[in-house]
């Protein structure tokens, strides 16, 4: 058996994985298909496929090392009765958001990674296939998902799985668990409220599913639940026994679930009200409902096959593993009772190779004039001036032969203690890169830095042989196929332009771009700092075609992508006071005075320098256009009724949460953008802020965000921090504080920011080593200028197989710019908001040529673009949202840069 690349653009490829062994039993028979489940008719007459080239995902960091080099059949099946060293697990995802959780979960517990198919990805034939001839998996197990399982297009295969794999272990998680009742015959109904992001205690009945468990009130065992569907306990048939239930009638915030006291507040006369749906007693396993008590698991009385409502991979759930662990350990049972027999003497060959996306016929031997040194992971490759060059193996090997390999080298100079003496970031840049308003520089400005938030600010403009710009448009054509492609504009250094059409879309470019570059890590191994030139720039919000999404229903205004290629740039270290400057270029090329140059002028710049510095004149050029205030795209009215909108999707299980946004815009005619920034960064200083000119394309960005998107620094961590969750500063130091205990303690906020830290540790997951993905910062409150917000952080240490760009595309947009499940909130949304989100919700940062980024969130930024000032802003709705608060906080996102935009002018 094969598994082929997966043809779905939203999951990374992954291995083809040859001769998976086989348990051969012919007492083990596949089972008959049916016909009928209420209104979901099976087609079990499909059509052939072509199982050597079925398209499968097969994620991640295959195997350990050891299994790598053994056959899997071998050590599997050489004695029968002997508990097996690892499991085998199809995990079906409903394109869900949290589906590589699980799949992070079960590679720890499994000691091998499960093979990853969507819903739709096989047909009925498929499955028996793998199932019952290759015999290639041991249990599956069903993802949640958005929808309902009574939808065919939200449960896909799945409802086949349950009803017909009666002898496969299969555990269901959230819409997989509503499936299991459904397809035997209860009914998926409303809860009395959804619930997402919150947490409830749960009382089980002591099945194998919830072994070394404890239960019931105050046991500590509380779980993480994202659902507005039930499945209505009073219908559930005799074949399915409800085995778990929450143990109290309200959920609960994380922060309650905390307080030492929380408990007693369910302690009385919580059950006293008549049962409504979803509701079961753990009194007595007869059916018979007695409390309000949410069914939250069931099981088959005959099958080993498990539903659990709530979601046990969850960073706030307890226990979440021991289940996972429990599912093992009957799926190992199941098979020691039901395969005594099944022991082949032939042995099978694992043969898993990591494949990246859309590259596998690029599998080629290393490019000529580059000969591997060694073969172990991060291998040193030589050209033919004997220079070493760190490399990552696979992605060599991945090179297009048609790809221009670029060999670099690096100079720099350091300067002690310098940016105090000429007056900081702000004189550097105006003195270095000011003049003829700024045109074509960058400016990537952690302003902030108090508590070490950000620590490097890098600037620079347009400079030596290397530097370019990109200049990237989607193609507006319908053609699904071409979803990602569109136009790509090179401008060089004299400024000579070469276009050329993308079929592959603009992400797939740039990594074939960083991919090219040869570098001796020893240029830069003394920087305390991970950008030593490289490109530096945006990603819009509409690049989402290239991650999954469908399509994009609003075309952007400004550019989807715009990058300069940086060879020159100074880097200023705000924690030390050291100012660095950096050059850098191909080998073959001589140096260029620049360093020489830039050092003379900072040197002039600290004898003309006296205290603080001499701050720049603003200079606003002031016109009829200027007066009066932002206009919103939409009203007041309008907006709320967009929330409404959103809180009904909410509730019919479609998403559990919607990042709702709107635009803000004004028309200001030519100003001085440059003295705009400076205004901006001085009055809401940000750590991830930005300045961008690109003045070809009449286009500068003034952003002042708090929120870090994703970064990947040279040690191959990722770390992403989201922001969900804020409230002004208070007028006074006892408001202040007041207000933010208010966040901290806010039920709503916390919910919004669990349920993109799970969404955020999903998208890791699927680049991360298996066990590595953490939350070192859960819920933290962080104090701006202007406002106080929740942050998270999320680390994992990125696979040795995948790009930076790859780990770009696992996690872009955003999560905490879009709700998840992330795919269907943002197919929702588009269909709600009626402009492009352009720039805004999109990312500012660089890609260094060795490999690592860091790229913001576009939020609280005006971009302005021919003559016009625009600002997003949105927020968060979920299931406890107000309407009216919801238009209340949008506004207040908006204040900052609004403000400092009017205050200028």
């Amino acid at each position: 058996m094969k598994f082929a690349l997966c043809s779905s653009s939203s999951e990374l490829r992954y291995p083809v994985v040859e001769g998976l062994p086989r348990r051969t039993n012919k007492n083990i028979l596949e089972p008959e298909p049916s016909v009928k489940v209420d209104n979901f008719v099976k087609k079990v007459n499909a059509q052939a496929s072509n199982h050597d080239t079925r398209k499968l995902v097969m994620s991640s960091n295959l195997m350990p090392q050891h299994i790598q080099e053994s056959h899997v059949g071998k050590k599997q099946l050489e004695a029968p009765g002997r508990k097996l060293e690892f499991v085998r697990t199809l995990l079906i995802d409903n394109y869900d958001s949290y589906t590589y959780n699980i799949y992070q979960e079960l590679s720890v517990i499994n000691g091998l990674p499960p093979v990853v198919v969507r819903n739709d990805d096989l047909t009925w034939k498929d499955v028996c296939h793998y199932l019952y001839e290759e015999n290639a998996f041991d249990n599956i197990v069903i993802s949640p998902g958005p929808g309902s399982p009574t939808c065919p297009a939200d449960i896909g295969i799945c409802l086949q799985v349950l009803l017909d794999c009666w002898n496969v272990p299969i555990l269901g998680v959230c819409l997989g668990h509503q499936a299991l009742g459904y397809v035997h015959g209860a009914k998926v109904v409303h809860a009395s409220e959804p619930v997402h992001g919150r947490l409830s205690e749960i009382e089980h009945n002591g099945c194998v599913l919830f072994n070394a468990i404890p239960s019931g009130h105050n046991s500590g065992f509380k779980v993480v639940r994202y659902h507005s569907l039930v499945i209505d306990a009073e219908s559930l048939p005799d074949e399915l026994i409800p085995i778990a239930w929450t143990s109290s009638v309200n959920a609960l915030s994380f922060i309650e679930t905390k307080e030492s006291d929380v408990a007693s507040k369910f302690a009385d006369g919580s059950f006293s009200r008549k049962p409504k749906n979803g509701s079961y007693s753990p009194s007595s396993h007869s059916g018979k409902v007695q409390s309000e008590r949410v069914l939250m698991g069931i099981m088959h009385s005959s099958r080993p096959h498990y539903g659990v409502q709530f979601h046990p991979e969850s960073v706030a759930t307890c226990h979440g593993r021991q289940i996972f662990k429990n599912f093992r350990k009957i799926t190992e049972d199941y098979w020691l009772r039901s395969r005594a027999s099944f022991i082949n003497a032939q042995n099978f060959p694992f043969n898993a190779r990591m494949q990246m996306p859309h590259v596998g016929q690029l599998l080629t031997d290393v490019p000529k004039h580059r000969q591997p040194l060694n073969n172990a992971d991060g291998q040193l490759y030589k050209n033919a001036n004997n220079r070493s060059f760190s490399g990552m193996v696979d992605m060599v090997n991945l090179l297009h032969p048609s790809i221009t390999i670029k060999d670099l080298r690096l100079k720099w100079k350091k300067f002690k203690h310098l940016a105090g003496q000429v007056g900081g970031a702000r004189n550097i840049f105006c003195e270095l890169f000011g003049q003829d308003k700024a045109e074509n520089t960058f400016w990537l400005d952690s302003s902030s830095i108090e508590k070490r938030r950000a620590r490097f600010s890098f600037m620079g403009g347009k400079g030596g042989a290397l530097w370019k710009q990109l200049t990237f448009k989607l193609s507006d054509k319908s053609d699904m196929a071409l979803k990602g492609s569109g136009l790509l504009s090179v401008q060089d250094a004299q400024g000579s332009i070469k276009r050329s059409f993308l079929e592959e879309g603009f992400l797939d470019f740039l990594k074939k771009e960083l991919l090219s570059f040869c570098y001796d890590e020893k240029d830069y191994e003394e920087l305390p700092f991970d950008f030593h030139g490289g490109y530096i720039g945006y990603l819009g919000y509409n690049l989402k075609v290239e991650c999954g999404v469908d399509s994009n229903r609003h075309r952007s205004e400004t550019p989807d992508a715009c990058f300069f290629f940086a060879d020159n740039l100074v880097v200023v270290d705000h924690r030390n006071d050291d100012v660095y400057i950096l050059s850098v270029d191909e080998v073959c090329r001589p140096w260029t005075p620049w360093l020489d140059d830039t050092e003379q002028k900072l040197l002039n710049l600290k004898a003309s320098a006296t205290g603080e510095g001499k701050k720049p004149t603003l200079l606003a050029l002031q016109s009829s256009l200027c007066q009066g205030s932002f206009l919103a795209d939409k009203s007041r009215e309008a907006y709320i009724e967009d929330v409404d909108k959103c809180l009904e999707y909410i509730k019919d299980g479609e998403s559990y949460e919607l990042c709702l946004t709107t635009q803000m815009r004004k028309r200001i005619g030519d100003i001085d953008s440059l003295g705009l920034y400076l205004h901006l960064r001085e009055k809401n200083p940000a750590p991830y802020a930005a300045w961008l000119n690109f003045s070809d394309e009449d286009l500068c960005i003034c952003c002042s965000s708090p929120e870090r998107f994703l970064q990947l620094d040279r040690n191959g961590v990722l770390e992403a921090k989201p922001i969900k969750g804020t409230v002004a500063r208070g007028a006074t130091p006892e408001e202040d504080e007041q207000r933010k205990l208010q966040l901290q303690y806010s039920e709503k906020d916390q919910a919004e920011n669990l349920m993109i830290v799970d969404l955020l540790r999903n998208d890791l997951g699927r680049v991360c080593e298996p066990g590595s993905v953490h939350v070192p910062r859960l819920m933290d409150v962080e104090s701006y200028a202007t406002v106080h917000t929740m942050v998270s952080t999320i680390r994992g240490q990125k696979r040795s197989d995948v790009t930076a760009i790859d780990c770009v595309k696992a996690a872009f947009p955003g999560g905490s710019m879009t709700g998840a499940p992330k795919l269907r909130s943002m197919e929702l949304l588009d269909s709600i908001e009626t402009s492009s989100r352009g720039i805004y919700s999109g990312s500012i940062g660089f890609f260094s040529y060795n490999q690592t980024f860091d790229l913001n969130i576009v939020i609280r930024t005006v971009v302005i673009h021919e003559g016009e000032a625009s600002i997003g802003a949105g927020g968060a709705i979920v299931a406890l949202s107000n309407p009216e608060d919801e238009y209340e906080e949008m506004v207040l996102k908006t204040r900052a840069p609004a403000k400092a935009v009017l205050e200028f002018l």
